[in-house]
Order: C-alpha cells, then sequence, then structure tokens
C-alpha cells in the first residue's frame, strides 16, 4: 500500500449549493491532497437519508404504524434529538413486485456531468475519482420503519437500492467512480441502540455489507465509512475507543467478496487517552485498503494536532478525514474545515 499520511478523506455532505460550488471548493484548497471527490449530497441530501423518509411517506404501499409509540432519537447524553413517526409495509402491498424509487441514481449522474466537465477543463486534478456515497439500506430501515415487517421492508428495499446502483454503474464510467458505503445504523445496533436487536446482529449486518459490498463492480473503487452519526453536530453513541470499529471492519474484510480499497474510522473530539487508540494496533488492514481517520474538528487544530501524533504512535500510515460528513453545519464552516486539512499537510 502507497503511503496516504498526506491525503484527506472527505465523508461526503459538504453544505455549499452545489456540487460544481462543492468541487470548486475543494479542489481550490486541498485538490492535491485528495484521491476521491463527493458531490456534498447537496439540495434534497442535504439532510443524509430525510428525503427518503419523505420518499417512503408519500408512496402508496407506505403508511404509519400508529400501533407503536413514536421513536425517540436520543444522543449519547440522553438529549432527544427528535420522535419519528415508524412507517410500515401496507397488508395489501404487492411485496413481489415492488421497487422503491430510491433516487441516488439521479443525483450521481447529474452531479458527475459537472465533475467531467470541471475536470476536463482542468478545476478538478485528472486522477481524483468522483465519490459516490450511499446510506446501507440498514440506515433507512432502522430509522424510519417499524420493527412489524421491518425485515420484508429491508429485503425490497435492498432490491431497490441494486437497481438504482446499477443505473450509476452505467452511466458512469468506472474509471472515474468510486463508491463510500455510510455504515451508522450499524454501528448503533452493535451499541445496543435500537430495542429490537437480533440475536445474529453481527452476521446479518456482515452479510448486508457483504452483498451491497458486492453490487460495486471490481473495476470500481470500494470503500466504507464507519460513523457514529452526527446530528446536532454531536456523537449519537460516543465511541469508547476504536475497537467496535476495528471489529466492524474486520467482519467486512472477512465477509466482502471483492477488494475494499478504503476504510474510514471515525474518531472523538477532545484528547482522549492513549487507550482510545491501542485498538487500532489489533487493525488487519488488507495490503491494497487505505485507512483514513476522522481526527479532525472544526476550529481545533491543535487538538487535530494531538490526535494525529496519538494515532501514529499505533499505526502510522493513514490519511485524515473530520469523523463525518459536515452537510448539518454551519456553511460559514467550511472554510475552516478545509483549512484544518492543509494545516496537516505543512
Amino acid at each position: 500500500m502507497s503511503k496516504i499520511n498526506n491525503y484527506a478523506h472527505l465523508v461526503g455532505s459538504i453544505p455549499l449549493d452545489s456540487s460544481a460550488e462543492v468541487f470548486c471548493s475543494v479542489c481550490s484548497s486541498i485538490g492535491s491532497h485528495i484521491k476521491r471527490l463527493p458531490d456534498g449530497e447537496t439540495g434534497e441530501r442535504s439532510k443524509w437519508i430525510f428525503y427518503q423518509r419523505q420518499m417512503l411517506t408519500n408512496h402508496p404501499a407506505m403508511e404509519p404504524d400508529n400501533s407503536i409509540p413514536k421513536f425517540q432519537f436520543k444522543q449519547w447524553d440522553g438529549k432527544v434529538i427528535r420522535e419519528v413517526r415508524l412507517l410500515r409495509l401496507k397488508d395489501d402491498a404487492d411485496t413481489e413486485n415492488l421497487i422503491f424509487p430510491i433516487g441516488y441514481s439521479e443525483h450521481a449522474i447529474e452531479s458527475y456531468k459537472d465533475f467531467s466537465r470541471l475536470q476536463s477543463a482542468g478545476q478538478i486534478p485528472t486522477d481524483v475519482k468522483f465519490q459516490v456515497s450511499l446510506p446501507t439500506p440498514f440506515a433507512t430501515g432502522y430509522n424510519y420503519v417499524s420493527p412489524k415487517g421491518r425485515q420484508k421492508f429491508l429485503e425490497i428495499y435492498e432490491k431497490s437500492f441494486a437497481v438504482d446502483v446499477a443505473k450509476i454503474m452505467a452511466a458512469i464510467p468506472h474509471d472515474k467512480l468510486a463508491v463510500q458505503w455510510d455504515v451508522c445504523q450499524e454501528v448503533l445496533i452493535f451499541e445496543n441502540y435500537f430495542p429490537d436487536r437480533s440475536e445474529n446482529y453481527k452476521q446479518e449486518i456482515y452479510d448486508q455489507l457483504a452483498r451491497i459490498g458486492d453490487l460495486i463492480p471490481a473495476d470500481v473503487e470500494l470503500g466504507y465509512h464507519i460513523c457514529y452519526g452526527s446530528p446536532g453536530d454531536d456523537h449519537v453513541v460516543k465511541p469508547k475507543d476504536f475497537a467496535l470499529s476495528v471489529e466492524l471492519s474486520h467482519g467486512i474484510f472477512d465477509n466482502v467478496n471483492r477488494s475494499i480499497e478504503f476504510i474510514h474510522m471515525p474518531g472523538t473530539y477532545g484528547e482522549p487517552g492513549d487507550d482510545f487508540y491501542a485498538p487500532l494496533g489489533d487493525l488487519n488492514l488488507p495490503a491494497d485498503c487505505e485507512l483514513y481517520l476522522g481526527l479532525l474538528f472544526f476550529d481545533d487544530q491543535e487538538g487535530d494536532a494531538a490526535r494525529i501524533t496519538a494515532a501514529r504512535k499505533v499505526i502510522p500510515d493513514f490519511g485524515i478525514s473530520t469523523v463525518c460528513g459536515w452537510g448539518r453545519a454551519n456553511p460559514e464552516r467550511v472554510p475552516s474545515l478545509l483549512d484544518s486539512h492543509k494545516v496537516t499537510f505543512n
């Protein structure tokens, strides 16, 4: 594996007005330090998967499940972030023929037009790939769907995602493309966040991550972003250390049948002790897989440097990142966050 100490990874969302603005802002700041460039998940995707809830709410096969209380999303300190009425498949839904209009392909195809135009014009480096960041089926399934019938919903939704991914693969040149799966609800399941965790939850998660990973052709770069959530600019569950990220990564490596080009793991704010980073010493990274660690935080360059130094004591070669996307942050933060990346390369 080539050294990547001098590279940054952008998880996905960046709160600017358009994909073109995202591409130009990032490249003018850190373009020589990235290998992949997302479109910022602008517009209706700015609240991550909320637009999937809107799609499901309006879909004739779905209805609210009024038989159970609203689900309370809480962050690590007990603060209620929001309450959500969960949805369910209608009893008369034609589940055999149902395909949900996922919609990520439309955004990817349109954003790639800007990417290709700007790359041809020399505003995006020629060796940078277009990164499509996608939520796993578990994200929508656990955030918005009732446990009553959730398994059937997940089967249909995953099948629908496969249709959407195939559209992306057909429309965008594979040598210009990287796909990242966002692994968040799976982390929360590991942390026992949801009240209805299956006894076989670990293998169910690994099987799902393998199936969706195997949707991506071998000539397209594949990566996974492990996530503890970031609503309210804070963790949903606060990581104790890197142990869970390492365990999940090993499960991905062991179960996905194709190569994995990059993996992203989140740290935490402040200056946790050496024990926080120690599990990185157990990471068995495939030879050609790049590691990126989320150690950068807004307006905390001194803390960034301390976290990077602490992590490099355990695992010297990794690229840097924030813990998650920036989509729900103040847009005025973007220049400072980009500058925080640049400082680490000086």
